[in-house]
């Protein structure tokens, strides 16, 4: 076992200016190690992170969203395990796959897309974090669930509050206090929708998780009302970072963004390689429920489990040269990249895989199809170079793009 006086600090200001060196130092010399600050056990190898995440033996729990989750969203399916999350699942998986996503969403997607690209197609220069990324994936969820859009500075206040609160390593006070405010503000704003769409349903997503029903049961207000806040927290914070993390990628590697406009069908190969390359979502605990043996020593039952899907999707005995963004490269496979078979860990593993992983997908095809219509020759802002921020998870702050805009 090792201590973290060996590796840079999860807290330091150099870890969060550029983790991956650091990742690397941990996968070779630290595999497993504890770190006070966080009161957890660290882990950085693909082997492990994926172990842990597939869970066939029962190792490991995810105990840890009582006090990692709960405050600001409330008991959800995150937490459950078992008949009750296997319930649960079925209830709203529906909405994100198959025809459902198809009739129902695609539409929503593309509107929503269009919209955004529209007040910027004809000047010439965009930022596409502050133009685009931030704004379409939440406002997709917000016109899924049928809520108002007028209320998006409401909802991307509400989510960057919680996805503080996650990220709140350092147990700042004045976070947790926001976050734990989001929660009483966020039920206060759905609760009486939730309880109008039960009378008066409609065919928004949101009426059809009232509705829906499995084996006889039915979600609560406030199951539904938590689900909302999870998905409004995880479908922003997520495709945001994603969506701007593959226009970083692309153009720093001009060569592939070239590939991609040419021939649009390699769009997923580019979105499945940032998720391995540049993950938005950089660290995911569990609770060990018994002793477990892992690379590098072993962990006790009931500690928190950090796992560290930026070092593990970058594990050199997993992928060849890690450090390198590929669209082409032949280890990782695109067919399963939005499944539960896949071969990243950004989404997780296992039967907590992420249940928005297609939606993600659509989202992002549609989003940079519509980009690269408007867009033919994009390149950076001169002078600009792209920095990621962030430690739980993490993606660049700006993007500023100039473009040639498409007449007729």
């Amino acid at each position: 076992m090792s201590t973290a006086q060996q590796v840079p600090d999860i807290l330091s200001p150099e870890f969060a200016a550029d983790p991956y060196p650091a990742y690397r130092v941990m996968r070779e010399t630290a595999p497993l190690l504890w770190h006070e600050a966080t009161k957890s056990y660290v882990v950085s190898r693909y082997e492990d992170v994926e172990r842990v995440f597939k869970d066939k033996a029962g190792e490991f729990t995810t105990d840890n969203y009582a006090w990692q989750l709960e405050p600001v969203h409330g008991k959800t399916i995150l937490q459950m395990s078992g008949r009750e999350h296997a319930v649960r699942r079925a209830l709203v998986a529906p909405a994100f796959r198959g025809s459902d996503l198809e009739q129902k969403f695609l539409p929503v997607i593309e509107r929503n897309s269009r919209e955004l690209i529209d007040v910027f197609r004809h000047k010439g220069s965009a930022d596409l974090v502050d133009d685009f990324a931030t704004r379409f994936p939440v406002n997709v969820i917000a016109d899924m669930l049928g809520l108002d859009k007028a209320d998006h500075p409401r909802f991307h206040r509400w989510y960057t509050a919680v996805i503080a609160f996650l990220g709140n390593l350092a147990g700042d006070p004045e976070v947790t206090a926001a976050g734990e405010r989001t929660r009483v503000e966020f039920a206060e704003y759905m609760l009486p929708i939730i309880r109008e769409r039960r009378e008066n349903p409609g065919d928004d997503l949101l009426s059809a998780l009232c509705s829906a029903e499995v084996d006889g049961v039915r979600m609560s207000d406030e199951d539904v009302k938590a689900f909302c806040s999870l998905l409004l927290a995880a479908g922003g914070e997520t495709t945001d970072k994603a969506i701007a993390g593959i226009f970083a990628n692309l153009l720093a590697h001009p060569d592939q963004l070239a590939a991609v406009r040419a021939d649009r069908s390699l769009i997923p190969r580019a979105f499945a390689e940032t998720l391995r390359h540049t993950p938005p979502v950089h660290m995911i605990m569990r609770q060990s429920a018994t002793e477990v043996t892992l690379s590098g020593g072993t962990v006790p039952a009931g500690a928190t489990v950090t796992c560290l899907i930026g070092a593990a999707n970058r594990d050199e005995r997993r992928y060849a040269d890690p450090d390198r963004f590929d669209i082409f490269r032949e280890d990782l496979a695109t067919t399963k990249a939005f499944s539960a078979a896949a071969d990243h860990l950004a989404f997780a593993l296992g039967r907590h895989f992420c249940v928005g992983a297609l939606l993600a997908k659509a989202e992002v095809e549609i989003g940079m199809n519509q980009l690269l219509d408007a867009m033919p020759d994009v390149r950076l802002a001169d002078g600009f170079r792209p920095a990621e921020q962030g430690v739980f998870t993490r993606g660049v702050q700006s993007l500023p793009v100039r473009f040639t805009p498409v007449t007729g």
